[in-house]
């Protein structure tokens, strides 16, 4: 365990009612996190009696966790806006103002997206100059990992938000996962640059413009597995089919993979043998060890996790906000949107 004296410890706010196995995994996800190192801090908030129930299972540093009562659910299906106006109670609203009143550093949620996506502009807002903030998942690739950006946020993106995507993202990877120079593409139909819609063909010359990024031409949908680009840029209808045939696909071959070794003695036999490499390769792509999406672009950290996130992919979420913190993402970003807005003005 790591060792920390507690006076700068990052401060997670985690969403106890938040997901499909709330508060079961978050709470668990929570002590596994404070349980690998004392660097942490999590305020658990949530309906205090629940939460304080789940607690009771496990041994823990108590001086890591905190509970802070939140009366009020917001429920998937609810209007995004209308649950954020009307829930003051509810945890997330509370925890988005731990964040929004300096309390903590960040805010992690598996609960419903859309009022995630609201709250995170509407009570942490958005730093001085982003236009839109975009939701950036991580996703294994044969070469490691790459930055899905934009995958769910902004379905109607124009071209300036696309570019400031780029910037962002690059800035992400190379801090938080230490790639230097990563290199950016734009989603296409094909290589060739006068190939995509409306949208992309007025945002790749502009990307091509940008002195502060790697950019390296079009990607096509079949080379992204291929690790062919580390910041893959797009608007969010695309980055969202994107990221849901990527789960569903990566589920449906493994769980060919594994009947298939099980159908016959032999295959039985050599699965066996094959188990300790196979588990290795398998682990690669499983998202879940990368965290949750961060709302890049906001005055605060909020990340987003799958909504059937277990405590892996929680604990991960909370070890990334450490992360996030340490490499001081939110004022590289600033300084860099910034410098960018002040040279357009010349």
């Amino acid at each position: 365990m790591q060792q920390n004296s507690g006076t700068d410890r990052t401060k997670v706010v985690l969403d106890a009612m938040g997901g499909d196995y709330a508060p079961a995994e978050p709470v668990r996800g929570a002590v596994d996190a404070v349980n690998a190192r004392s660097d942490i801090q999590v305020f658990l908030v949530g309906q205090e009696d629940v939460i304080r129930e789940e607690l009771k299972k496990y041994t823990y540093p108590e001086d890591q966790i905190q509970v802070v009562h939140a009366e009020e659910v917001i429920e998937t299906a609810e209007p995004p806006v209308n649950a954020i106006r009307r829930k003051k109670q509810s945890s997330i609203v509370l925890g988005m103002n731990m964040v929004k009143q300096k309390e903590a550093d960040a805010f992690v949620s598996a609960g419903s997206s859309g009022a995630i996506l609201v709250g995170g502009q509407v009570l942490v807002g958005r730093i001085k100059g982003i236009e839109r903030p975009p939701l950036a998942p991580l996703i294994p690739t044969e070469k490691g990992v790459s930055l899905l950006i934009d995958c769910g946020a902004n379905v109607d993106a124009r071209a300036s938000h696309l570019v400031q995507f780029a910037k962002m993202g690059s800035i992400y990877m190379e801090n938080v996962l230490g790639i230097q120079k990563p290199r950016v593409a734009i989603v296409n139909i094909g290589a060739e640059e006068d190939k995509g819609n409306a949208l992309v063909k007025e945002t790749f010359p502009l990307l091509k413009e940008c002195t502060d990024i790697n950019f390296v031409g079009s990607i096509e949908a079949r080379e992204i597995p291929h690790g062919e680009a580390d910041v893959i840029v797009c608007e969010a209808f695309v980055g969202n089919v994107i990221l849901k045939l990527y789960e569903g696909l990566s589920g449906t071959l493994i769980g060919a993979i594994k009947k298939g070794m099980m159908s016959t003695l032999k295959s039985k036999i050599g699965a066996a043998l094959a188990l300790p490499a196979l588990k290795s390769t398998l682990k690669a792509f499983d998202a879940t060890q990368y965290g949750g999406a961060p709302l890049l672009g906001l005055n605060g950290l909020v990340v987003k996790t799958h909504g059937s996130a277990k405590a892996k992919e929680i604990t991960n979420s909370i070890f990334q906000c450490v992360t996030f913190k340490e490499q001081d993402i939110n004022g590289k970003i600033k300084k860099n949107i910034i410098s960018s807005t002040e040279q357009e003005g010349m």
